[in-house]
């Protein structure tokens, strides 16, 4: 009996022991499950708030567009101000800014911008590269730079940001740079080539620079090395004009192109001559200067010739007219084999950026269009200035399609501009963000404005 007893409670003991292990596994397996839930309860907040942070993110457009004049169903943002004057610019595709500053400040030529609560106001701000100039132009691999004698090139990381900004590729050197258009604008095709404009250290290549009566030099001695696009590699170090070539000559000074690439050409807006009365008043009144010659917009072709500064196109006759310093009076016809323009717009308003807009934020009608940065006058007195403008030309087929028309304009801040001092901004750079919005720089109140379609 007592063997019984012992028997039945070990039976118990045991069975409280495999109880006790069910019970633990039980637990182990609850608290398992439990852990699971909690993780998937804080992933659920954490994507909602995410979530709720993209939709948060709101563009933080102006309600009076910063005093800009746009179309219909677009607004404009001021991204930044107090940049110094910020000439061309470039977006990487997470649509972060570089901006060439005309002059650097505290040794910083290259502002990059930051948006990063996405408001579309610049949010963080650091600079690099210590030199003036112009010319920008980023493909997915690099940033590229030019002083006024030179063009760099950064390396960039995946996210689109210079890796070593101490450290450029010098590609291009000892470009000629004199006071008179020294910048240098460029644009790559794609292919590997550098287009780079050598302006004209000349309004009209007279032999004493824009004086009375001076005649024009025959041949035109500066057209050698200046007045012109010179192409280049993108992959080779320190070239200059022996390892390039002269890709386009008669060209006085193209601050604006961009490479189509619907008709896989070059193409470029050209700042016309001045001063027509200042220097030739017995042929020309205040009036005619002040509305002649035309800016004009070419597509290039390797070996072609502008026909600078021999000529000129008169937009009102239609016709490439003789420079009087080369013997003409305004009414004589030259440059039978000069190129022609493929658009013209009125004078002295200073085409300083071309872009062909590829995104498709905008609506169709804009689409493989040129917009074209005016940067103002300063010429016409004294007659009012015109320009401070972002315009627009229709392209269809690699070609215009209509007439050209105003984008964006009020930029000027006042209805009449007498000297281009009084404008409050003129714009200079023109780049597309990843989004398909539409950048512009101002070098004159340090400003860069972003304008999007924001229409249901």
């Amino acid at each position: 009996m007592q063997r019984l007893q012992k028997k039945s409670n070990l039976i118990l003991y045991i069975n409280s022991i495999s109880m006790s292990k069910t019970s633990h596994k039980l637990f182990e397996l609850r608290a398992k499950w439990l852990l699971l839930f909690i993780l998937i309860l804080a992933f659920t907040a954490c994507k909602d708030k995410q979530e709720n942070s993209v939709k948060e993110a709101v563009l933080n457009i102006s309600p009076d567009n910063e005093g800009i004049n746009v179309p219909d169903g677009f607004g404009v943002i001021k991204v930044a101000d107090s940049l110094g004057a910020p000439r061309h610019i470039a977006v990487n595709s997470n649509g972060g800014v570089y901006l060439k500053l005309r002059k650097p400040i505290d040794g910083e030529g290259i502002i990059y911008l930051e948006d990063r609560d996405g408001d579309g106001i610049a949010d963080a701000k650091k600079g690099f590269a210590d030199y003036g100039g112009t010319g920008m132009y980023l493909d997915k691999n690099y940033l590229y730079a030019s002083s006024d004698e030179e063009i760099f090139r950064y390396k960039l990381n995946a996210e689109g940001e210079v890796t070593e900004p101490n450290s450029p590729d010098t590609l291009v050197v000892k470009l000629v740079s004199y006071r008179t258009h020294a910048t240098k604008s460029f644009t790559l095709d794609g292919e590997g080539n550098i287009y780079v404009n050598i302006g004209a250290y000349s309004n009209a290549c007279q032999e004493t620079d824009r004086t009375l009566g001076s005649p024009g030099v025959m041949p035109c001695s500066i057209l050698d090395s200046a007045g012109g696009i010179w192409q280049f590699r993108a992959d080779k170090i320190k070239q200059s004009y022996g390892e390039g070539k002269r890709y386009a000559t008669g060209l006085r000074n193209v601050v604006g192109l961009d490479w189509n690439y619907n008709l896989n050409k070059l193409v470029v807006t050209q700042h016309g001559r001045d001063q027509l009365n200042t220097l030739y008043p017995d042929l020309y009144d205040l009036e005619t200067s002040a509305n002649l010659p035309a800016e004009t917009m070419y597509i290039i072709n390797e070996g072609d010739d502008a026909g600078w500064p021999y000529i000129y196109y008169d937009q009102f006759q239609k016709k490439k007219i003789l420079s009087p310093e080369y013997g003409g009076d305004g009414k004589k016809t030259a440059g039978e084999n000069a190129l022609d323009p493929v658009a013209t717009f009125p004078a002295h308003m200073a085409p300083n950026a071309l872009l062909f807009y590829t995104g498709d934020m905008f609506p169709e009608e804009y689409k493989n269009g040129a917009f074209i940065a005016f940067h103002g006058s300063w010429n016409r007195a004294p007659l009012k200035q015109k320009g401070f403008l972002v315009a627009f030309v229709p392209f269809e087929n690699g070609k215009p399609s209509g007439e050209w028309q105003i984008f964006a304009d009020g930029f000027a801040g006042l209805e009449e501009v007498s000297s281009p001092s009084e404008a409050e901004h003129r714009p200079t750079g023109l780049a597309q963000g990843p989004d398909g919005s539409l950048y512009v720089s101002d070098d004159s109140g340090g400003s860069l404005f972003r304008i999007v379609y924001n229409k249901k």
